[in-house]
């Protein structure tokens, strides 16, 4: 059985209880959340598992009204080329 938890550093994706992908995010500041490192296990590479991290990451950040510091590489590079994220991409720092 597949399920996205939250976890003191961010979402982890568990199936049958053990974690196969994870997101760690933490308060940048105030105004901002830091998406600090994306884990997808091999078995899943190339099925989105990672974009749908960032997505979910990207959700929380909207509704508690802060921006992003996209800080690891790949969410930086989605952050890039997805226009969606750009409003909420803090870019200052």
């Amino acid at each position: 059985m597949e399920k996205v938890i939250e976890t003191e550093q961010g979402l982890a994706l568990q199936i049958d209880g053990e974690t196969k992908a994870e997101i760690g995010f933490s308060n940048y500041d105030e105004q901002s959340i830091s998406i600090d490192h994306t884990f997808v296990s091999e078995e899943l590479r190339g099925q989105k598992v990672g974009q749908d991290l960032v997505k979910r990451a990207v959700d929380i950040a909207r509704k508690q009204g802060k921006t992003v510091v996209p800080a690891c590489s790949y969410a930086l590079a989605l952050f890039k080329r997805n226009k969606d994220y750009h409003h909420i991409w803090r870019k200052d720092v």
